[in-house]
């Protein structure tokens, strides 16, 4: 006669799972407490930005302008520098953000625990190197993904409000700005995540990896700043000399065009000024021509770039993989369904 099934009977790997993201949240929960706080005053802030901020300065904007250069003009000068402080602090907040997590990656997430010895304790609690760093990396990356994306959407959400009705607000061709209004912070957050967890993984030192972990993103950072004009084609618009080069956006190149038809570079703006118009004379040109992106292209440029820092993240968690599996060695599983290491 057999006995009849328990509940008792559940695999140990299907308990393991929850309960070790249960001790991750415990063990970092200093630095959850401190995130949560950090995106919860960054989103308040940005939420103030794009509605009472841009209101006020808005308002004060448009009575200055209908002073017409009175000597006697009352305007609310303090709304319009309220708002470029408060818009000045928060693109910086959304901006460094990535850089929080690199730092936090290298410095707690893996390093701590390797330096500390901690890592080594869970391995022998049954639960497996590639569980373990499973663990580290699929619980921040939803959590930071989702904060992230959140700023950076109310970061967009208050540029657009003041587009158009605040005569200081940024053009969304302005670096900080671009970066800040799309899908990048979020790429940048993922893939600072995984250089930090790598960091921590090779130098097995907190500090020394929070250190590598942000040089490490701001180098990647200047690559995508250095390659984004190029991710995506441009536009070219000439005009004539006397206007100078035109197109507003993100700009790639520019020139001169010559009677003959080729594209050289300019000496010089426009052919308002004697020498200019020397020089360009004696290139015999015609016009001027630029390339650049159009605002059309901004959603293009962040997709592109995004999934790039993406497809970089997965291969680093890749090689943090098999890092962890080349020094802990093979793993075997014995009948109970647990992994350990073989000698």
């Amino acid at each position: 006669m057999t006995a009849a099934p328990t509940a008792l009977a559940v695999p140990v790997t299907a308990r393991r799972a929850p309960r070790q993201v249960r001790w991750l949240l415990r063990l970092h929960r200093p630095t959850v407490l401190v995130w949560t706080a950090f995106v919860l005053l960054t989103g308040a802030a940005l939420l103030w930005l794009g509605g009472p901020l841009t209101d006020a300065s808005a308002a004060a904007w448009k009575a200055y302008n209908a002073c017409d250069y009175s000597p006697r003009c009352a305007y609310d000068q303090d709304a319009i520098l309220r708002y470029k402080d408060v818009y000045t602090y928060t693109n910086v907040a959304v901006l460094v953000a990535p850089f929080l997590v690199a730092a936090w990656a290298g410095g707690a997430l893996t390093g701590r625990e390797m330096e500390s010895g901690t890592a080594r304790l869970a391995w022998t609690q049954g639960v497996s190197p590639a569980r373990w760093l499973a663990s580290r990396l699929t619980v921040p990356a939803l959590l930071v993904a989702a904060s992230t994306g959140l700023l950076a959407l109310l970061h967009r959400t208050a540029w657009t409000a003041a587009d158009g009705r605040v005569d200081t607000a940024k053009p969304w061709y302005d670096y900080a700005t671009f970066y800040a209004n799309g899908t990048l912070p979020v790429a940048l957050a993922l893939a600072g995540l995984a250089v930090g967890a790598l960091a921590g993984l090779l130098l097995r030192r907190s500090l020394a990896a929070l250190a590598v972990s942000v040089v490490a993103l701001g180098g990647l950072w200047a690559a995508v700043h250095t390659a984004l004009p190029h991710l995506w084609p441009s536009v070219t618009r000439t005009s004539d000399l006397g206007t100078g080069p035109a197109g507003t956006g993100i700009p790639t190149a520019e020139g001169v065009v010559t009677a003959g038809g080729d594209r050289v570079a300019a000496p010089c703006g426009s052919d308002t000024t004697y020498g200019c118009r020397a020089e360009l004379a004696d290139l015999d040109a015609v016009g001027y021509w630029r390339d650049f992106h159009p605002a059309a292209h901004h959603w293009p440029l962040h997709l592109v770039a995004s999934g790039a820092l993406l497809l970089l993240a997965a291969v680093l968690v890749l090689v943090s993989f098999r890092l962890l599996r080349h020094r802990t060695g093979p793993t075997a599983r014995p009948a109970g369904g647990e992994r350990t290491r073989t000698p």
